[in-house]
């Protein structure tokens, strides 16, 4: 079996979980098999967007971030469903579980989908037996479809997940890629956002072929290092490692949302801004951290975005204190405009007992013993649901999709 394994390098998969919460969702209830899906944050609301849909929404013109009257408008029969985070970050867990069944090296980068290094798991089979073995597995066990990538690194594991879905299993190989890689688009190339392609587009680099052959010095005075590192995933090289350390690893938390419409009331910006600071803190706790920055992001009506910051003198972990330098950075920088999508982040994270000793040590030890009082809150919110001393108001509700979903499921992969 050692002879389907490299002498040098690595065997790299990238695991893609296929239309993931639309899947979750049919798993959980067969009768939506075969049937257009699509899970939206507000489907009673006429802006609600679509956070994601089944291959059957999808062939009808369904797509992701789509507002929801125009996805009807495709797709007379779409069926519409609140999304469900409960179920899928169980669903998530037991993926990830499968996975570790394999190897000790994944590395998890959102709720779905993570990189696994299978170099030396011959016991288990050639790469691509263990690749089949896998799909086969979480599809029976969990009625779920995903795409995998194998490749000796990471970036390419990535652009070959991409290449079949669903249900996908491709080998990238660096031999290939002059005939896999380089003919595509630049814009699908992982990590080319659409204002890199434009920016790459005026040097008349359309393609990933024409990344990797451009010229390096030209590269990097367009796009500083990123040009560098581009290049050289363009041309398959990718020295990262699957780190399982890394879902430790955090500088900032934060959480955004996109009004249901453009808005300048301010009463519902406040309530909007209460939220996202609750969400954040929220997020905080379970990493049992502290920040010393904090930003807000403002995207107005025309998609014109701005981010401003403050650096403070001490760390912050609570709602109200992020609230307090998020609502002053707001009212200096808001032209009154109207607001399309909010977002508060607090950066320069650590966790707490790292920096304990930085922090003042009367208020440390203050904080520390309303520790198992806030420990109370947090049981009983979880166990009842949030604000559970005061009535739930239908706008409260914990089904709202958030963009910092996908960065809480890593919380719970730690644990």
């Amino acid at each position: 079996m050692s002879q389907w394994y490299p002498k040098k390098g690595k065997v790299i998969f990238h695991v893609d979980m296929n239309s993931f919460y639309a899947s979750v969702e049919v798993a959980y209830d067969p009768k939506l098999k075969g049937k257009p899906l699509a899970i939206a944050g507000n489907p009673e609301e006429r802006k609600g967007i679509v956070v994601t849909s089944s291959y059957e929404a999808r062939a009808k013109g369904v797509k992701t971030t789509m507002q929801l009257w125009e996805a009807r408008r495709l797709c007379p029969e779409l069926i519409v469903l609140r999304p469900n985070f409960d179920r899928y970050r169980t669903a998530s867990k037991e993926i990830f579980q499968i996975l570790a069944g394999i190897t000790s090296y994944v590395q998890p980068v959102s709720i779905d989908e993570g990189y696994m290094d299978v170099t030396g798991t011959e016991k288990h089979g050639s790469p691509i037996e263990i690749a089949q073995n896998l799909q086969r597995k979480i599809s029976n066990e969990l009625d779920l479809p995903c795409s995998i990538g194998i490749a000796p690194n990471k970036f390419l594991a990535k652009m070959a997940s991409d290449m079949k879905k669903p249900m996908g299993i491709t080998i990238l190989r660096k031999r290939d890629i002059n005939e896999k890689l380089w003919p595509l688009k630049i814009e699908e190339m992982y990590g080319v956002g659409e204002k890199t392609a434009e920016k790459l587009r005026t040097f008349n680099i359309s393609t990933i072929g024409d990344l990797a052959n451009g010229d390096a010095y030209q590269l990097k005075q367009l796009l500083g290092i990123n040009g560098e590192r581009l290049q050289n995933k363009a041309n398959g090289v990718d020295m990262r490692p699957v780190d399982p350390d890394a879902v430790h690893e955090f500088k900032s938390i934060g959480s955004s949302q996109t009004l249901a419409e453009d808005t300048i009331d301010e009463a519902e910006i406040r309530k909007l801004m209460h939220q996202l600071a609750e969400n954040v803190e929220r997020r905080m706790k379970r990493k049992q951290a502290a920040g010393q920055s904090v930003q807000i992001m403002i995207r107005y009506h025309d998609h014109k975005t701005i981010t401003r910051s403050k650096k403070l003198h001490h760390f912050i972990e609570n709602k109200s204190d992020i609230l307090q330098f998020a609502n002053e950075l707001f009212q200096k920088h808001w032209n009154l405009e109207p607001i399309r999508l909010l977002g508060i982040t607090v950066q320069d994270v650590d966790e707490k007992k790292n920096i304990a000793k930085q922090l003042d040590l009367f208020t440390y030890e203050q904080e520390a013993g309303k520790e198992k009082l806030y420990q109370a809150i947090d049981n009983l919110s979880q166990k009842y649901g949030k604000d559970i001393f005061k009535q739930l108001r239908n706008d409260d509700r914990e089904d709202k999709p958030r963009t910092s979903f996908q960065k809480d499921f890593l919380d719970d992969f730690k644990e």
